[in-house]
Parts: C-alpha cells; sequence; structure tokens
C-alpha cells in the first residue's frame, strides 16, 4: 500500500476527515484567481499581495465565515510592525497555531482577532476605533454595511481616556503613537458628532484642526506648546461632551 504522511501538528484536518487526494498539476490547474475585497486601499504592493494570498490559504483551513487584514499593514511603504488580522467565525476556535503558521510562512508579527457575525456588526455599530480600523481593508469575502449608529457613552469615555496621556508623556512618545492617540480622540469627536468615519475623514480632520500634516506628526515634527493647547482643549471638549450625555441617560 502506498503512504501518505501528514505532519501530526496540523491545521484545519482533525482525525478521521476525508479528504481527496490529486496529483500537484492538476490542484494547480483547479486553483482560482486570487480576488480579494479592497475597501478604501487604492493600491498595494505586489509583495503585499501575495503575502495576503498566502495568509488567506491559511486561514481557509478552519473555514471562517471571513477574513480580513487591516491596519497599518495596508498603508504605502514597509513600516508596519505586524499584520492586524480578523477572522470571522461563530465556532470558538484556538488561534495560536494558525498565528505561528502565519508567522513562519511571512516572517512577520501577527495579531489575529477571532470574532462571531453578531459581535463583528455589533462592534461597528457602537465602537468608532473598530469602525475606523473596518473601514479600510482588504477581505476574502465580500462585506456589506447597513451599520444604525449605537451611541454607548459609558464605552466612548473609557476609550477617549487612552487619549490622555498624550500632553504629559509628549517628550516621551513617537511620532507614531502621537498620531495614534490623536486619530482615537479625534474619530470618538466625529463618531458622537455623527459624521462620516475613515481614516481620510480622520486624517483632514486633524490637519484641519491642528494645522499640521498627518505625516509631520509620524515623523515627530510638531511644536509641543501649540500642538497641546489644541489637543487638550479638544480632549476636554470631547469629554464634557461624552459625561452631559452619560448623565442625561441616568
Amino acid at each position: 500500500m502506498d503512504q501518505i504522511y501528514l505532519p501530526k501538528n496540523r491545521i484545519g484536518l482533525p482525525i478521521g476527515q476525508y479528504v481527496t487526494i490529486l496529483p500537484l498539476e492538476v490542484q494547480l490547474k483547479q486553483k482560482s484567481v486570487f480576488k480579494p475585497y479592497f475597501y478604501n486601499v487604492r493600491r498595494l504592493e505586489p509583495l503585499k499581495i501575495e503575502l495576503i494570498e498566502k495568509i488567506f490559504n491559511i486561514v481557509e483551513q478552519i473555514k471562517p465565515e471571513n477574513i480580513i487584514i487591516t491596519g497599518s499593514f495596508l498603508e504605502k511603504g514597509f513600516r508596519f510592525n505586524d499584520i492586524d488580522i480578523l477572522i470571522i467565525k461563530n465556532d470558538k476556535i484556538d488561534y495560536k497555531k494558525i498565528q505561528d503558521k502565519i508567522e513562519d510562512i511571512t516572517g512577520i508579527k501577527t495579531h489575529i482577532i477571532g470574532l462571531s457575525s453578531d459581535t463583528f456588526f455589533s462592534g461597528l455599530s457602537i465602537d468608532p476605533l473598530y469602525r475606523l480600523m473596518i473601514s479600510k481593508c482588504v477581505s476574502k469575502k465580500r462585506l456589506t454595511f447597513k451599520l444604525k449608529r449605537n451611541l454607548n457613552y459609558k464605552l466612548l469615555d473609557y476609550q477617549l481616556l487612552k487619549s490622555d496621556v498624550l500632553p504629559d508623556n509628549f517628550d516621551f512618545l513617537t511620532g507614531d503613537e502621537k498620531y495614534y492617540l490623536t486619530r482615537s480622540m479625534i474619530a470618538i469627536l466625529l463618531f458622537v458628532q455623527n459624521k462620516k468615519l475613515t481614516k481620510k475623514t480622520v486624517d483632514a480632520a486633524i490637519e484641519s484642526t491642528f494645522k499640521i500634516s498627518v505625516k509631520d506628526i509620524k515623523e515627530n515634527f510638531i511644536d509641543k506648546k501649540g500642538f497641546n493647547k489644541i489637543y487638550k482643549e479638544i480632549y476636554n471638549n470631547v469629554s464634557e461632551l461624552i459625561l452631559e450625555r452619560i448623565h442625561e441617560s441616568k
């Protein structure tokens, strides 16, 4: 009897599962054209597209509802530190093996978030930072957004609190960290104001408010005194607005 050996530590192929064995050339012929869905991503380097295809092929072994790539990996160039992956699947899965396999193949640190489809859409309705993250992404399957804004002011207050550290830690933060904290604060403000929430609209609001380019913030070319003055004013205004709404809802 001919034998085929499989590694004991494998993903998506449990003991007892029936499989089809095909010659490699047949598999290559049957391979479908890779056509992911791009949302607010104008262009990606060929190397990144190859990495995304490899990631999708690995994750597909657990048969998810969808796979979404987001974060700094989709920005122009290669300044990203990791790859953010959302896996939509209703069953609970230990993603450690998948994460390890992706990191072994790509050589890039991977951050996986596993969500059920209900949790995914619920998060988009109440969480501005989550909605901002998904506004620019690459997905395996088409995304349909029928979102209603659900204002949870206690959640917004908690999220805003994370941005409070910038002025006091200005000298110790990198440009990217300052941009992230500023972006979070402005995203919360736009969400409360029921304005369109995408990376483009948030960046435009930052540049209009602070009279400085996002590029200069990321590269840490910032006037500390002027920037912190505007930052504190906006932070206090957003905080007061949220606390006001919390008291009104009691």
